[in-house]
C-alpha cells in the first residue's frame, strides 16, 4: 500500500514586532544592517544591575490605556497578528473561521511586576489566544501553548495539525512576549544573563540576552491557500524532552537530536537538501555546545557546507516567541534567496565549529531551513520550513 500523503500547510501571511521596529520589511531590514544593542529595563536594573533587554520601542499601539483590558504580549500579538491576516489577504468569513495557536513563556506576568499596566480587575496571565481571536473575532479554536522557550515552535506544530487534520484550513499561530521582572532575575540568579550582549558561539559568550515582541503567521491548508502568494510550507516538526534537569539540557543530547531528524524525516529531506540552520542559539555555554553536537550528529558532513543564521544576536532571545521569529526569518530568507550576515561571534568558540558567515550575506542554495528551539523542563522542538522553489 502506497504511504498517504501529508497535506500541505502554507505559510500566507506574516507580521512582526520586534526590536528592529514594526512590520515584516522592518524586521528584514534589521536582519539585513546593524541591530540595536541592548538596553537597561526600567524599574529593574537598580536592584538587578546585570540584566540588559531588547526591547520594543515604545509606540501607541502598546502603552497602557485607561480601560484597556490588554497587557503588554497580548497588544504585540495583536498587531502582528492584524499584520499577517492583512498579508494573507484573509476575507471576513476566512477570519471568522479562523484558529488561533499562540505561544508564550510568560504570558501577561509582567502585570505581577509592574512592568506593563494590569488589566482592569483579576484576569488570567495566559489569555493571548482567546483576547487576539476576540478583537479578530476568530470564532475557531483558540489555544495558548507555553512550555517556556519553545512555546511557539510546539504552536506551530499544533497548527500544522490542525490543518492536516482538517480541523481548521485556516490558523493564525505565533507568539509574544513582554519583558517581565521575574524571568530577567531569575536569569540572573542562575547567572545566565551576558552583561553586555547576546552573542552566540562566541567563546566570550556569559549567558543569554532576553528580547520581547511578537511574531505572527497564517497558515492554511492548500485549498484555502490556492490563489495566494504562499512563502512556503511548514514541512516537518519533530518534539522530544529528555527530562534531564529543570534547566540544564541532557549532556548526551540524544533527544534535541531525535526531534531534528524526526522534522527532517517527516519532511522527507536528508541533510543535503537543507540550505540553512537557524539554530536555537541563546548564547549560554551549554546550549550553544550541544546543539553543535547535535547538528552535527543530524546534519553530518554537509553541515560544513550550510550557514547558520544566529537571529538571537539580532532582537535576543524572545522566549516563547523565538521558534516564530525564526520562523519569519526563514520565509524571508526563502523569499530572498538569501541569508544575511550574521553579527555575532566576534571570537567563534572552536568547541563550535559551525558556519556563520560574517563577512556579508550567502546566497541560500536550498530553499529548506532546520530551525531548533530547546526549552527549560527538556522540551525540544524543530521544524523545517520549505520555500517556494526558484
Amino acid at each position: 500500500m502506497a504511504a498517504a500523503t501529508i497535506p500541505e500547510v502554507h505559510v500566507t501571511g506574516l507580521g512582526a514586532v520586534s526590536c528592529l521596529g514594526t512590520g515584516v520589511e522592518a524586521f528584514w531590514t534589521g536582519l539585513t544592517s546593524a541591530a540595536p544593542r541592548p538596553t537597561p529595563v526600567a524599574g529593574l536594573t537598580d536592584r538587578v544591575p546585570d540584566v540588559l533587554a531588547y526591547q520594543v520601542p515604545d509606540g501607541p499601539e502598546w502603552s497602557p490605556r485607561a480601560g484597556e483590558p490588554h497587557g503588554r504580549a497580548t497588544r504585540l500579538a495583536l498587531h502582528a497578528a492584524r499584520q499577517a491576516v492583512a498579508d494573507a489577504g484573509l476575507s471576513e468569513d476566512e477570519t471568522a473561521d479562523m484558529a488561533v495557536v499562540i505561544g508564550t513563556a510568560a504570558g501577561e506576568s509582567g502585570e505581577r511586576d509592574g512592568l506593563s499596566s494590569p488589566a482592569a480587575g483579576w484576569m488570567p496571565v495566559f489569555r493571548l489566544a482567546s483576547e487576539v481571536g476576540g478583537e479578530l473575532g476568530a470564532f475557531g479554536t483558540n489555544i495558548n501553548v507555553s512550555n517556556a522557550c519553545a512555546a511557539s515552535g510546539y504552536a506551530l506544530s499544533v497548527a500544522m495539525e490542525l490543518v492536516r487534520r482538517g480541523e481548521a484550513d485556516t490558523v493564525l499561530v505565533g507568539g509574544a512576549e513582554a519583558l517581565s521582572w521575574a524571568p530577567l532575575a531569575s536569569f540572573s540568579r542562575l547567572g545566565a544573563n551576558d552583561p553586555e550582549l547576546c552573542r552566540p558561539f562566541d567563546t566570550d559568550r556569559r549567558g543569554t540576552v532576553f528580547g520581547e515582541g511578537a511574531a505572527m503567521l497564517v497558515v492554511q491548508s492548500a485549498r484555502a491557500a490556492a490563489g495566494r502568494p504562499s512563502y512556503g510550507r511548514l514541512r516537518g516538526t519533530g518534539w522530544s524532552c529528555d527530562a534531564h534537569h529543570l534547566t540544564a539540557p541532557d549532556p548526551a543530547g540524544d533527544q534535541p537530536l531525535r526531534a531534528a531528524r524526526e522534522a527532517l524525516r517527516e519532511a522527507a529531506y536528508g541533510a543535503e537538501d537543507i540550505g540553512c540552520v537557524v539554530p536555537h542559539g541563546t548564547g549560554t555555554e551549554h546550549n550553544d555546545v550541544l546543539e553543535t553536537r547535535v547538528l552535527r550528529e543530524a546534519l553530518g558532513e554537509h553541515l560544513e557546507r550550510i550557514p547558520l543564521f544566529s537571529l538571537k544576536a539580532f532582537i535576543g532571545h524572545t522566549a516563547g516567541a523565538a521558534a516564530a521569529f525564526a520562523v519569519v526569518a526563514a520565509a524571508l530568507m526563502t523569499r530572498h534567496a538569501l541569508v544575511p550576515a550574521n553579527i555575532a561571534p566576534q571570537r567563534q568558540d572552536p568547541v563550535c565549529p559551525v558556519w556563520l558567515p560574517r563577512t556579508g550575506p550567502v546566497r541560500l542554495e536550498q530553499p529548506r531551513i532546520l530551525l531548533n528551539a530547546y526549552a527549560f523542563g527538556g522540551s525540544n522542538v524543530s521544524l523545517v520550513f520549505g520555500g517556494e522553489t526558484w
